[in-house]
């Protein structure tokens, strides 16, 4: 149906109005202020801080913890922000590889807004060994994204969280506390921390230093009994004597303590929303040493990679030179995920896959491993 205008009595008071709109707006214009309009606004600065991208970073300090662990404290070349608990890429270039690996921050959120950022690692599998041995001061890494929702929930966690901390597994918990300590954060943190040995305790001195009416520590050794200490594991009994009324359990440590936990929590009846763990990274496959060939699409470059049976997709596109896409490399956060063309593949424990992914054909190159020749599509970094 065609479209009627409808005549107005009074419709040359518009056309009158119209004549005039232009040196009205000359008017305006002439009454602004002269100064430029600025070249950016808070806003976009706020954005760029909570959104860095990567970024490249400098080695400027570390530190030896114990016999196998290091803090490794970088100079970015941005401020940014995260969310005590959380983790970010670290990588370089290690003899021709592309590699990365996720880390737990360990140094305050405040610290970031510096352009300062730490990160405690453990001498053990390929990149971590790398760290170990061979980085030095002055060296140029770079860094991704704060990611990861390993972090105090006010609107779903209890004011108090219990922490349980097994070696390295401290690094999100060290950091929290400092977030507690320096006003960022505000809940109550009770942490047991289990070690070996009382030498195999990272930040115990910082860690102490912080304590307070709203953080306390618990250590506790599995192979030593000494004063001052808990013995033994980390269990119910064990958390009962020191907390009591409503908590969140958060975990971060090896396989073995959250496979013990998942028994002992069972005790308290609580809801799954009040227990988090931090996913591990997946390592190398206890099969037999088998070799493929892998074609991989990367935008309008195609290439052929040689693959081992034991190691994930996402370990032979690197060890390529390839730079892809990568994060959790536990199968979480699918940032890496890829289009299977052809092929098999196996994937450890559960598949954490958005279903999405799984019916049209994605998976995630950095928690799957070839069972077979492959022929994948994945994205450039």
């Amino acid at each position: 149906m065609p479209f009627t205008f409808k005549k107005q009595i009074f419709g040359f008071m518009d056309l009158i109005r119209f004549t005039k709109m232009v040196p009205k707006r000359r008017e305006k214009l002439a009454e602004g202020s002269a100064e430029k309009i600025p070249a950016t606004y808070r806003v976009n600065e706020t954005a760029k801080i909570l959104h860095p991208g990567y970024q490249s970073a400098k080695l400027v300090k570390i530190t030896q913890n114990t016999a196998d662990t290091k803090t490794y404290e970088f100079e970015t070349d941005k401020p940014f922000y995260f969310r005590a608990g959380q983790y970010m890429t670290l990588g370089t270039n290690v003899n021709g590889s592309e590699a990365s690996r996720p880390y737990a921050v360990s140094s305050a959120p405040g610290a970031a807004l510096g352009k300062r950022v730490a990160f405690t690692v453990k001498k053990c599998g390929f990149f971590s060994g790398y760290l170990f041995d061979n980085a030095k001061e002055g060296d140029i890494f770079t860094v991704g994204d704060p990611s990861g929702e390993f972090c105090y929930e006010p609107l779903k966690d209890a004011k108090h969280v219990v922490a349980v901390a097994g070696g390295s597994g401290i690094t999100p918990f060290y950091s929290m506390a400092q977030a507690i300590a320096d006003g960022t954060m505000d809940f109550k943190l009770t942490i047991f921390y289990g070690a070996k040995t009382e030498e195999d305790l990272i930040f115990k001195k910082e860690l102490d230093a912080l304590g307070s009416d709203k953080i306390r520590l618990v250590y506790v050794l599995s192979d030593e009994k000494k004063a001052g200490y808990e013995s033994g594991f980390i269990g119910a009994d064990l958390i009962s004597k020191y907390v009591s009324g409503d908590f969140t359990v958060m975990m971060c440590g090896p396989q073995a303590m959250y496979a013990f936990l998942d028994k002992e929590l069972k005790k308290f009846d609580l809801p799954p929303r009040r227990i988090k763990k931090e996913a591990n990274t997946v390592g190398v496959r206890d099969v037999k040493e088998e070799h493929y060939k892998i074609k991989v699409k990367i935008g309008f470059e195609s290439y052929t990679v040689d693959a081992d049976s034991r190691e994930t997709v996402l370990v032979a596109l690197e060890r390529a030179g390839l730079k892809v896409p990568a994060k959790c490399r536990a199968g979480g956060c699918g940032f890496c995920h890829a289009k299977l063309v052809s092929g098999s593949f196996s994937i450890p424990g559960a598949d954490k896959r958005r279903l999405a992914d799984s019916k049209f054909g994605y998976f995630h190159p950095c928690c799957s491993y070839p069972d077979s020749d492959m022929e994948i599509i994945a994205n450039k970094a």
